[in-house]
C-alpha cells in the first residue's frame, strides 16, 4: 500500500548548475548530495513540504540517467512512492500481473530500498517504490 509521494526525480545535466534554482530561487531546503554507485548517479535532495525533489546527475555515459538525458533532455525522470514493505508490495504487484523492472529491492540513496515498475505498466511514467532505510 502506498503511504505518500516520497520524491519526484528530475534528470539534470549538472547538479552544480541546477541546485541553485531549487534552493535559492524556489527556496527549498537543500539536504545534500550523495553518489549512488549502483545506479550510476549523483543525487541531490531538496525538501518541499512532506516530499522531496531528487535531482539526478549521471556519473557515467552508460547510466540510465545519461541515456534518459540523451533521449529526452532534462526533465521529470520518475515519481517515487513510499511503501512500508517493499518486498511484499513487489510480490503483490507481480501476482497482479504488473510488469516490473526490479522483482527484488535494491539499494538507493539514504540507505533506502528501491524498485522500479516498468513504464509500459504505468501509463508511460517510470514509477519507483521505496522503503525508507534504517
Amino acid at each position: 500500500m502506498l503511504r505518500k509521494i516520497s520524491h519526484i526525480g528530475i534528470a539534470v545535466k549538472s547538479l552544480d548548475m541546477s541546485i541553485p534554482f531549487y534552493r535559492d530561487v524556489l527556496g527549498m531546503e537543500f539536504e545534500g548530495t550523495e553518489v549512488v554507485a549502483e545506479q550510476k548517479v549523483k543525487v541531490a535532495f531538496l525538501v518541499v513540504g512532506e516530499s522531496r525533489i531528487e535531482l539526478l546527475e549521471a556519473t557515467t555515459d552508460d547510466s540510465p540517467v545519461a541515456k534518459f538525458l540523451e533521449k529526452n533532455g532534462e526533465g521529470v525522470h520518475h515519481i517515487a512512492y513510499e511503501v512500508a514493505d517493499l518486498s511484499a508490495e513487489l510480490a503483490r504487484l507481480k501476482a497482479d500481473g504488473v510488469r516490473l523492472i526490479d522483482e527484488a529491492p535494491r539499494g538507493g540513496a539514504h540507505g533506502a530500498q528501491i524498485a522500479f515498475l516498468h513504464p509500459k505498466a504505468t501509463g508511460g511514467v517510470l514509477t519507483e517504490l521505496c522503503q525508507a532505510g534504517h
